[in-house]
């Protein structure tokens, strides 16, 4: 059952009126609704101390593992929503890709796709593949209760870029190569992976997800052109095969900003924006029925509270009189980041905007 939309005879779900879908509704407010992408995570001594000596896919595959980590930056910080605790080549590992998350690099695949043989690698994605997402996603939800989750999955750009190149890459010229001198086997490559990504998402909508998130991360690499016609149709795969759960669809990418306006054609109905491109800005190149999420500078954090709550006015000034808005960092919260600054950021956006 969808956490945006109540079917017939019954009685919404417990977060249907919470502050962060009612934005992603365009719909009227209490107070603009807090989180931060990354949330989960490094920042935290409590997730440094639970995950010690756990790899990260191993902690992904954790159920009550996931479920402490997902819950600890919402009883830290008090943000309006909390997001899953995983890594977008979580898929990928489930269907028996050979690959592994290694400390201060990345995925790291061992045999990269470069041929249309090696597209055998990627079968179709099923629940049982992950079970242990739609166990953890049950743990949350009981204790979340009104707080909504945000499940999550890597855009078919982003994890094919992983996958062609062999791990991260500065220029992606393996994943672009096959993308400009073989279009055909580079569109039944995003293909695959948009299916795939498609049955991740639904696996945590099911289990109880009251939204979804697609990072396409790396997509501030591609020209407008060459993302309107080998990236866009994948990602609307994506958003069309879940548009009948009724739950929002959040689309982010970071140095996309000549891209925001194919990023929300996509059919997102909020589009993510980094802090490079003012919100009133981004609301005029996506154009109207869509809500905003962002997009203050990760690293203002480390600026001291004066200037964090200075360049946070900033942000929310240019977000007035949009039909939707979402606080959230332009990219993800950075590993040094201190803990009480996001505390303190979430406060100052819940009291000055409060209505």
């Amino acid at each position: 059952m969808s956490a945006n939309e109540s079917p017939a005879g019954r009685q919404p779900t417990a977060t249907y009126d919470s502050a962060f879908l009612k934005a992603c509704r365009r719909e009227p407010v209490p107070h603009t609704p807090v989180w931060f992408m990354r949330q989960a995570g490094r920042s935290l001594p409590e997730y440094r101390k639970v995950r010690e000596g756990i790899p990260m896919l191993e902690s992904c595959m954790r159920p009550e593992l996931v479920t402490e980590i997902t819950l600890q930056p919402v009883r830290r910080h008090d943000v309006d929503a909390a997001i899953y605790f995983s890594d977008i080549v979580v898929p990928l590992k489930a269907i028996g890709i050979d690959l592994d998350i290694k400390p201060g690099v990345g995925p790291v695949v061992e045999r990269p796709i470069r041929t249309r043989a090696d597209l055998a690698q990627l079968r179709d994605l099923t629940p049982e593949d992950v079970s242990y997402v739609t166990e953890a996603i049950g743990l949350l939800t009981a204790e979340l209760g009104a707080t909504p989750l945000i499940g999550f999955a890597g855009a078919p750009f982003t994890l094919a870029s992983y996958l062609v190149e062999g791990g991260p890459s500065r220029t992606y010229e393996n994943a672009k190569a096959m993308m400009y001198g073989d279009p055909e086997l580079w569109a039944d490559l995003l293909d695959r992976l948009a299916e795939i990504t498609s049955a991740f998402l639904k696996v945590q909508i099911e289990a109880g997800a009251s939204a979804v998130q697609l990072f396409d991360s790396w997509a501030g690499a591609l020209a407008p052109a060459d993302y309107r016609r080998s990236v866009l149709p994948a990602s609307a795969k994506v958003f069309r095969a879940v548009e009948g759960y009724g739950v929002p669809r959040i689309h982010f990418g970071v140095g996309t900003g000549e891209l925001l306006a194919l990023m929300g054609e996509a059919g997102a109905d909020v589009v993510g924006v980094d802090w490079r491109v003012p919100l009133d800005e981004a609301a005029r190149r996506v154009g109207p029925g869509k809500a905003l999420q962002g997009n203050l500078d990760p690293t203002v954090l480390f600026a001291g509270t004066e200037a964090v709550e200075a360049k946070t006015r900033e942000v929310l000034d240019t977000a007035t009189g949009l039909e939707g808005h979402i606080f959230n960092l332009g990219h993800g919260v950075m590993p040094s980041t201190d803990p009480d600054a996001l505390t303190r950021l979430t406060e100052y956006v819940h009291t000055q905007t409060a209505r």
